[in-house]
């Protein structure tokens, strides 16, 4: 339960955790965003960590209290996001049917799957990229590309570039957008409209269908 309750209070406040781990923990921080990022986009059961909300409050916290380097972290969490992807597509390549055939494993649903499979349909080889701004598909299209035999020299050129662009970007954002006041009194609102803002693509899609 204690665990179940940390991850609630990392996905609601990602900046109130981290900075209470910089404050007990000290240099170890750069370890605990590691983990994070790699068991998210590296354990196919695991899609609910935080991604977005994570990588912007860590780039808040570079550039509002200088505790967390931005240039050590954004580098150090591009190899997180690259070794979890790898890890996740070999995942897939060795136990796709299986993991596949129960309807949910933890936090993974079997149409979680489904719908990432109909990404992959759609999208192509970019879905891998696209994938690294849309929550719970980050973690499920590295899994679906092992899978489905996507040959892994496509995949990684795709994997390197997606963890490239997702780990700088929001990083950044959240570095250069840290010293505006309203961004730092409202945050929570901020990483709601971030989050609401890398799930349109799948509304959109959802309504298309339909």
């Amino acid at each position: 339960m204690e665990l179940l309750q940390f991850i609630l209070d990392l996905l609601g406040n990602p900046l109130l955790v981290l900075t209470e781990i910089i404050r007990d923990y000290g240099i170890y921080i750069y370890l605990f965003l590691f983990l994070v990022i790699f068991v998210e986009t590296g354990v196919v059961v695991m899609p609910f960590l935080p991604g977005d909300s994570l990588l912007f409050a860590v780039g808040l916290i570079a550039s509002t209290t200088g505790q967390i380097d931005i240039y050590t972290i954004i580098p150090l969490l591009v190899l997180a996001a690259l070794l979890g992807d790898n890890l996740n597509y070999f995942i897939g390549k060795k136990f796709g049917d299986f993991i596949q055939s129960k309807e949910r494993i933890l936090f993974l649903k079997k149409s979680h799957i489904e719908d990432t499979e109909k990404y992959f349909a759609e999208n192509g080889g970019k879905t891998v990229i696209l994938a690294r701004f849309i929550p719970i598909v980050r973690t499920i299209a590295p899994f679906v590309a092992g899978a489905g035999e996507m040959k892994y020299r496509t995949y990684l050129l795709y994997c390197i570039t997606g963890a490239f662009i997702w780990v700088t970007s929001i990083t950044l954002l959240g570095y250069f957008l840290g010293n505006i006041e309203w961004v730092k009194l409202n945050f929570e609102k901020f990483v709601l409209g971030i989050v609401f803002i890398s799930v349109l693509p799948i509304i959109f899609k959802a309504i298309k269908r339909k």
